[in-house]
């Protein structure tokens, strides 16, 4: 047993906690990160499920990694980090029978051009979309993924560009419904269905309010940046991570999990692991991990408010996910060749099938014909497996709270049946196939909770300022010293690193003696909120 003792310390080796320790050892801090898994990653990872075929084991395409503040000051290029394309971006096949399904092309005049075929408005609403996209992006990005919140410079910005009758007709377009924007922005069922399907991201219902701005914003990005993916594999990226934090001098130890935080008159003085080491933080403690698990297991029961507590007992976690990944022998054979090139493919229902389909989760039922998310990887990067094969995955969810092996297992063969009928050959082509059901992905990463993905349900009720629970809204925590830096926080799931470097900015704006005052500023304003202990 040994203490060590550091500025600041880590726990998680997420991308989140990545960018949280290299924007901390930029700032002359002695960072240390600490990772119980034995390699970093958390949910950016990869492995060769099938020899020969590299699998993104969770998240795969990068659009909010390759536009997002956090990740472009870090220059990731400069540390060996490669993007690569897929020659079309993504598609949304309207059915099974669909014979020419519309794909978002890279060149936006293209992507119009496609959507006039299906209904010559929708060439044209899709440029003026692409203008506004234009005009909003950076201060959009910067107020969604930035580092202050409230993100006042950012919504000070766009009302600059817009002035001040436009910006809010866009805040009254921002929080539609994604089901009403799409039918506000486009004529055609196929333009429709590139922004539901993007929607479907986020565990957030078509008819539910604010539900549109995440297929707004990834279709954009899909016109934007395009869906980017490491050459080599989702550990690519986080490699790159790792060297960048490395080579500001912060240090990332594996194979060490962190059991406690130790706390003393209100404030966070370091962390306790199972092998019974003790790092002391000289400055702070930045937690990667779920807000239930630094409330609810790391820190003393009594060292926050009792409000805290009772308002984790309402946190809500997003669907499960079950995730398969295949290694096919042959490239697939969609009905529609439109999408041949595509890296991304939303798959399983139109713009109807998608109430049906979230009908059964919350419903509870396991749906019969899941809708999905699938990705051809070697499309997107040829590295990932040999010439004329596809490494490829699809994943879909389960309704909250279904969790179970069996579930997981009946829901893939769904899954299966869906993808032979849009592409005829499917099953045929499959050489490697595995599964991963909830209980899969959280036995990989703890942050994967049930196999809810994003940190905590996307919904309006826990966002903002109620992420991960009403007063708490900032990277702050009710202990000194002690921040929250994971998707749990504001702004979310997703990898952007958002949350990292929300922290890693807390804590440095918090050190010292101005720090203290403005500690207990926060304690303060959360008192209001929260009550008494």
């Amino acid at each position: 047993m040994t203490t060590t003792t550091v500025d600041a310390v880590v726990i998680g080796a997420g991308h989140n906690g990545l960018v949280t320790a290299s924007v901390l050892a930029d700032a002359g801090w002695d960072v240390v990160v600490l990772e119980s898994a034995p390699v970093p990653g958390g949910a950016v990872r990869s492995a060769e499920l099938t020899p020969g075929y590299v699998s993104d084991l969770f998240s795969a395409f990068y659009p909010l990694g390759a536009s997002s503040p956090a990740f472009t000051a870090l220059e990731l290029d400069r540390h060996g980090l490669r993007w690569t394309h897929s020659p079309v971006v993504f598609g949304h096949p309207r059915s099974p029978d669909d014979e020419n399904a519309p794909v978002v092309h890279h060149d936006p005049e293209d992507t119009a051009a496609m959507l006039a075929e299906h209904d010559p408005r929708d060439g044209e609403s899709w440029m003026s979309v692409v203008d506004q996209w234009n005009r909003i992006r950076d201060p959009l990005l910067h107020s969604l993924f930035g580092s202050s919140f409230p993100p006042v410079k950012g919504a000070a910005t766009l009302v600059r560009r817009l002035g001040t009758a436009e910006t809010l007709r866009f805040l009254r377009f921002a929080v539609l419904p994604a089901r009403a924007m799409a039918h506000e922005l486009f004529h055609s069922e196929a333009a429709r269905c590139l922004l539901l399907g993007n929607a479907m991201h986020a565990d957030v219902p078509t008819d539910a309010p604010a539900s549109g701005i995440m297929g707004y914003l990834l279709t954009m990005l899909a016109q934007d940046v395009g869906y980017p993916v490491p050459v080599g594999g989702a550990q690519e990226l986080t490699s790159a991570l790792v060297r960048r934090a490395e080579s500001s001098g912060a240090r990332v130890v594996c194979g060490t999990e962190v059991t406690s935080i130790d706390v003393s008159g209100g404030v966070a003085r370091g962390v306790r692991t199972a092998g019974g080491d003790t790092y002391v933080a000289r400055r702070a403690v930045v937690a990667d991990v779920s807000a239930p698990a630094l409330y609810g297991s790391l820190l003393p029961r009594d060292a926050v408010p009792a409000r805290v507590h009772a308002d984790l007992e309402k946190f809500e976690w997003d669907t499960p996910v079950v995730k398969i990944n295949y290694a096919l022998d042959s490239p697939i054979p969609w009905r529609s060749k439109s999408l041949n090139e595509a890296g991304t493919v939303h798959v399983g229902a139109d713009d109807d099938g998608l109430v049906r389909w979230n009908a059964d989760l919350v419903t509870g039922r396991i749906p019969e014909r899941p809708f999905m998310l699938f990705g051809q990887m070697t499309t997107a990067d040829a590295t990932r497996s040999p010439a004329g094969t596809e490494s490829a995955w699809a994943y879909t969810h389960l309704p909250r709270g279904v969790t179970d092996d069996a579930s997981g297992d009946l829901l893939a063969e769904r899954v299966d049946t869906v993808l032979e009928e849009y592409a005829p050959g499917f099953a045929a082509s499959i050489v490697g196939k595995h599964v991963q059901r909830p209980g899969d992905l959280t036995a990989d990463d703890a942050n994967l909770f049930g196999g809810a993905v994003n940190g905590g349900t996307s919904q309006l009720q826990q966002q903002l300022v109620f992420r991960p629970v009403p007063g708490l809204g900032r990277a702050e925590t009710p202990v000194g010293r002690l921040f929250l830096g994971s998707a749990s926080a504001h702004p979310g799931g997703g990898v952007h690193g958002a949350p990292g470097l929300a922290a890693a900015r807390a804590a440095l704006a918090s050190d010292g003696v101005r720090g203290w005052v403005h500690r207990k500023t926060i304690s303060a304003l959360m008192d209001l909120t929260l009550g008494d202990r």
